[in-house]
């Protein structure tokens, strides 16, 4: 086996897949996903926390990422117009990266109450950040924590809306697609 492999961490995330899909997330364990990637726990450990990090590698760019597409948003633009563009361009760069392995990181997650526990904790401190790119903007506490969460809430479902489908519609589209739809059911009235 050689010292270092450069696809080391594709062929453990594939491994891990590959075997969550089969066996369930809870059931297996990291000797096994290294096993079937035939590479060593030291090699895993380079590369991932634990076996959580696996479905969640790289999602630490987000947060940071959203919040400088806010700030880099138009200066005109409304507080939560800035969020939407923030997600739409966010969108597209992520949806390139992840778009292969989608749908199958989606139904794991969905089927695991501690992946899904970790996934809102993830969405909550992108909703922190994403609240102070708003606050430099010049949106009051309040209304950043708002329109942080209800940004949070529109992606997520935009989100599951293309894992379902990754070539029928894109991720930015979606986005807007779903911020419109937000928008016709609060146009309702109290």
């Amino acid at each position: 086996m050689p010292r270092w492999d450069p696809r080391a961490e594709e062929r453990l995330r594939a491994a891990a897949l590959e075997l969550y899909a089969e066996h369930g997330y809870e059931n297996v364990t990291v000797a096994q996903i290294t096993e079937r990637a035939g590479l060593t726990r030291r090699t895993f450990f380079r590369y991932f926390a634990d076996k959580r990090d696996v479905l969640f590698a790289g999602s630490d760019r987000l947060a940071p990422a959203l919040a400088e597409a806010v700030q880099g948003a138009d200066a005109a633009l409304a507080p939560f117009d800035a969020v939407l563009a923030g997600l739409v361009t966010v969108g597209d760069l992520l949806a390139e990266r992840v778009s292969s392995t989608a749908a199958q990181r989606r139904a794991i997650v969905k089927n695991s109450p501690e992946l899904r526990e970790r996934e809102r904790t993830k969405f909550a401190a992108v909703a922190d950040l994403l609240a102070d790119a708003l606050e430099r903007r010049g949106a009051s506490s309040s209304e950043a924590s708002l329109l942080a969460q209800v940004g949070i809430a529109i992606f997520v479902e935009a989100f599951a809306r293309w894992a379902d489908d990754t070539e029928a519609t894109g991720l930015a589209e979606l986005v807007r697609e779903v911020s419109a739809e937000l928008a016709a059911h609060l146009g309702c009235g109290f």
